[in-house]
């Protein structure tokens, strides 16, 4: 595999063992980053298979969301690596769980660890990755992951820009393994299933208006320069991002999530455009695409038209669609976004609205407002649902069993066919996405050629479908 950047860190395997990780301070991340997770039916799932028959997998970004991603995975999969460029943020996390790591018998071997994800994809021992690292290394590690023979797991948003929907979609296609977006609101029967069975089955009559709330971004105040982590690879971290001063203010020393204060890096990247979409991307990765999913308009030529994103708000001022300052966060705090289909029919982005977090779908039946804990409306008190069948579910799978969403993406790597959040789909959600914060950057309704993938009409918004990346951080070519 061609080797991009010859200044990458290179970090021998195992360079502490799980012992001295938690003696020297591993322990002060607090209990929830420490409990066992190898325990009841994913144990089992494991205990079942003949070691032969394991799936071996690889986290590459091991921080609060990676975690949790193992944590899932690590009874359904052998983990026989970790990788993550910071080794107190995110491989002590790990290595402080004895319950993570390839099951022999009773015991646990440790994974290997390395701040260089390519070592990782350079192991011939490894059949999985799942990816959660800031937002804009998703797409060239996940490339990279594929052209090395590895099937993929990668959290959303998947996407940093219009171009980089086109460009993972070709390399899934090309090399042909296994992709699923972590978008888990797909595998949801009680909620999200349940309202796209109803919708697909014509339950709500003809939808006329969807409206998908996902509450405000976030505020900072100016935040100062400061000296990175000593154990962060700042430069590296960066990526294909332009070169900024570490900044953060009220920093904790193991980022712990419910006090991280402010600043670029570790939790905090989805604020700042350079890295990721703020709100927009963040929440309405899952929102959108599940709204998109459930409506059936998720083929090349069923995106919106139109998008209006003219009266979002901002903490800093922008010209030509560009902060003027770069030491607040950037990405919106409210916003409006007005999208409208060929036929008319309305699809709305919003940070706030009554009925609170969640898709609103309005149909000439009913009307119907799901989020993650429930699904309401006078048409489901009606007793509508009992209408569904198992084979509606199972179609919506693709044809697979109704299932957790990680133990399906595992069991299309096992058996072949079609993820529930697979590439093809997931990328026509984050066209809407990165249209809708285009729109709020330039303040102007833009227009959007679905079938053929560009913005019309408007030189400037378009110069937005893609940007340079930095040298050495380039996108893979898939030629």
């Amino acid at each position: 595999m061609k080797q991009t950047n010859g200044n990458a860190v290179n970090r021998n395997e195992n360079p502490l063992t799980r012992r001295q990780f938690v003696q020297s301070g591993a322990a002060a991340l607090g209990a929830w980053a420490v409990v066992p997770y190898f325990a009841g039916e994913r144990t089992k799932a494991v205990a079942e298979q003949a070691p032969s028959d394991r799936l071996r997998l690889a986290a590459i970004g091991v921080g609060p969301m990676g975690y949790g991603d193992l944590c899932e995975f690590n009874g359904l999969a052998d983990v026989v690596a970790i990788c993550d460029l910071d080794e107190k943020y995110g491989l002590a996390r790990v290595l402080a769980n004895p319950g993570i790591g390839k099951k022999t018998g009773d015991k646990v071997a440790l994974p290997a660890t390395y701040a260089d994800y390519r070592r990782v994809l350079d192991r011939d021992d490894v059949d999985v990755v799942a990816i959660a690292t800031p937002d804009h290394w998703h797409v060239k590690i996940a490339i990279e992951a594929m052209q090395a023979g590895k099937h993929v797991f990668c959290q959303k948003p998947l996407t940093l820009t219009l171009a980089e929907n086109v460009l993972i979609r070709e390399a899934q296609k090309k090399y042909g393994k296994v992709f699923q977006v972590g978008t888990q609101q797909r595998a949801q029967r009680a909620q999200f299933l349940t309202a796209a069975a109803l919708i697909r089955k014509g339950l709500l009559g003809e939808i006329k208006r969807t409206t998908c709330i996902i509450d405000q971004g976030r505020y900072s105040g100016q935040i100062p320069k400061c000296d990175p982590p000593a154990t962060l690879d700042w430069e590296r971290w960066q990526g294909q991002a332009p070169v900024f001063d570490y900044c953060w203010e009220n920093r904790t020393e193991f980022f712990s999530p419910g006090n991280v204060g402010q600043g670029r890096g570790h939790l905090l990247f989805r604020w700042w455009f350079e890295y990721s979409g703020g709100k927009i991307t963040d929440w309405g990765a899952h929102h959108v695409d599940a709204a998109l999913w459930a409506l059936g308009r998720q083929e090349i030529g069923s995106g919106p038209v139109s998008i209006d994103g003219s009266d979002a708000k901002f903490i800093v001022d922008y010209e030509n669609g560009f902060p003027k300052r770069t030491d607040v966060y950037n990405t919106p705090i409210t916003f409006n976004v007005r999208c409208k289909f060929a036929d008319g029919t309305d699809f709305d982005i919003v940070s706030d609205a009554k009925d609170g977090n969640g898709i609103l779908f309005e149909g000439t039946k009913g009307r119907i407002h799901v989020n993650r804990s429930r699904i309401a409306g006078k048409i489901i008190d009606d007793g509508v649902c009992s209408e569904l069948t198992d084979e509606d579910f199972v179609a919506l799978f693709n044809g697979k069993p109704v299932e957790g969403h990680k133990s399906n993406f595992l069991r299309c790597v096992r058996e072949g066919g079609t993820p529930i959040s697979n590439v093809a789909e997931n990328v026509l959600g984050m066209h809407v996405c990165h249209l809708a914060n285009i729109s709020c950057r330039l303040k102007r309704a833009i227009r959007w050629d679905s079938q053929n993938e560009k913005i019309v009409g408007d030189e400037q918004a378009a110069s937005f479908f893609s940007r340079e990346q930095r040298k050495g951080y380039e996108l893979p070519s898939l030629t």
